[in-house]
């Protein structure tokens, strides 16, 4: 479990494709252990082999399918945050490492140092977003401003503007998008308590007792 927030943008040393999948050499700049889950763009991966701070992962072919992971190139930049333990205090909102989608920046605009950017997403990924719900994009945890259409906005503080890879976003990238899960399990109950093809109308909740 993560809680979306980095704590810090390190570089990838090397990518070598495998069969079935790639190898990740990221220098992290601490000592991980064998093992471990660190949160790489938003995606758990395993720490597999060990060099100093030079941390390797293996990313299978599924994983390649579903992320953007297999776009990074020797000298790319990511964001990293290590799992969380059960003494630290959570400061985002729940974050699985669990990609739901990937999207693509439509639009950034710069509000006077605070930054505002749109992202396009897969129309299924809608029934789990909400205004001033929580997103992860590329493992950063974001409150959404709004919703148009297949397009969501989120607004970026100067803080996480200048320490993650978001100051480095240009139109047109692709990005990582995790939905809240407590969105999800939310619908997934409702639609086993709600008659099917029956909209989730606020008199029938009402009847339902929420």
């Amino acid at each position: 479990m993560f809680t979306g927030l980095i704590e810090s943008v390190c570089r990838v040393n090397s990518t070598v494709n495998k069969t079935g999948g790639m190898r990740l050499s990221i220098n992290i700049g601490w000592a991980a252990q064998s093992g471990e889950s660190i949160a790489i763009n938003g995606i758990c991966l395993t720490v597999a082999g060990l060099k100093g701070n030079m941390a390797e992962f293996d990313a299978s072919g599924e994983t390649l399918a579903k992320t953007t992971l297999g776009k990074l190139k020797t000298g790319s930049l990511v964001n990293v945050e290590r799992a969380m333990s059960a003494s630290d205090r959570f400061g985002g909102h729940f974050v699985q490492g669990h990609i739901d989608a990937t999207g693509k920046i439509k639009k950034i605009e710069n509000k006077g140092g605070f930054w505002q950017f749109v992202f396009e997403t897969p129309k299924d990924v809608l029934d789990y977003i909400v205004p001033k719900g929580s997103i992860a994009i590329d493992g950063v945890s974001l409150t959404i401003a709004d919703i148009q259409g297949q397009n969501f906005t989120v607004s970026i503080i100067p803080a996480t503007f200048e320490n993650t890879i978001f100051k480095n976003y240009r139109v047109g990238d692709s990005v990582n998008i995790e939905t809240d899960i407590l969105c999800r399990i939310v619908k997934k109950q409702l639609e086993h308590i709600l008659p099917n093809k029956t909209n989730f109308a606020i008199g029938k909740l009402k009847e339902m007792g929420f």
